[in-house]
């Protein structure tokens, strides 16, 4: 789904629409500001995504409190509201935003916030298996990749005492021009019909890699992100201290692995 109010009719769209809307914005913000000659801070952030040829990103908004300690009332209360009615309370994990190239149009299919706010816990699976599909088969060689990260971040998760990271997000990334998918479906004739695979679309039993003799794993990436309401026991003195883990975003890495794992049995 491109954004069709972004303006950018005129251009090829080989990117996510918003995000080159919102980039060309602040340059020209910054441009113009630049001849008063002040003075600003920036956090420089890293592109996680710079080595990867054309990223295809699922941001999940983890836990099942999104509210940090120091929130108001009234945001403390739309916080809540909001997980209640989406699945952050059922499953500890929401989409907060999705891009996946699909190479059978040569665009990318973008889904917001909004989309995953009223999602249904059969819809999660739905939009997980869209994540994974490329518009021409379902990328079965992400499962063991992606759930190896997921296992071992959970892991890790659980060993930590007083740690709490509200409102943060999971990344989830893969290369769209993977050398297994980059070749185009006309040219992969051992590339047969299988029906019945999933709730998506029919998908292609998967054929050997685009180059003979290869093995390579996918390029795969999962990040942790956004903890301006994260907090753990000592932080800048904070009053509130946690004990245990953060339950809330293990059970989002829990339910998050299941249906990764049921999905990857069904469509074996």
């Amino acid at each position: 789904m491109l954004d069709g109010n972004s303006g950018l009719s005129s251009e090829k769209i080989s990117y996510n629409p918003w995000s080159l809307r919102c980039h060309k914005q602040q340059l020209s913000r910054m441009r113009s500001e630049s001849k008063d000659r002040k003075l600003y801070k920036f956090l420089l952030l890293e592109n996680v995504v710079h080595h990867f040829k054309l990223p295809c990103v699922l941001d999940l908004k983890m836990g099942t409190r999104q509210h940090g300690d120091d929130a108001s009332e009234e945001k403390a209360a739309r916080q809540m509201k909001k997980c209640e009615q989406s699945t952050s309370a059922t499953l500890g994990v929401r989409v907060c935003g999705m891009q996946v190239y699909q190479l059978d149009t040569g665009h990318y299919l973008c889904r917001n916030k909004y989309y995953g706010r009223g999602l249904s816990i059969e819809g999660f699976r739905n939009a997980l298996y869209q994540y994974l599909h490329n518009g021409i088969e379902l990328r079965k060689d992400l499962f063991e990749p992606v759930l190896a990260k997921l296992r071992s971040l959970k892991a890790v998760l659980e060993r930590q005492a007083s740690y709490r990271f509200y409102s943060s997000s999971l990344l989830i990334i893969y290369d769209g021009k993977d050398s297994r998918a980059g070749t185009p479906l006309e040219r992969r004739p051992e590339a047969r019909p299988k029906r019945g695979e999933g709730p998506g679309p029919e998908s292609l039993q998967e054929g050997g890699s685009s180059e003979p003799g290869s093995s390579a794993q996918p390029k795969v990436d999962v990040r942790m992100i956004d903890f301006a309401h994260s907090t753990f026991k000592g932080f800048r003195d904070d009053p509130t201290v946690h004990d245990g883990p953060d339950m809330g975003y293990v059970f989002g890495l829990e339910s998050l692995i299941n249906i990764m794992e049921q999905m990857r049995e069904e469509n074996q």
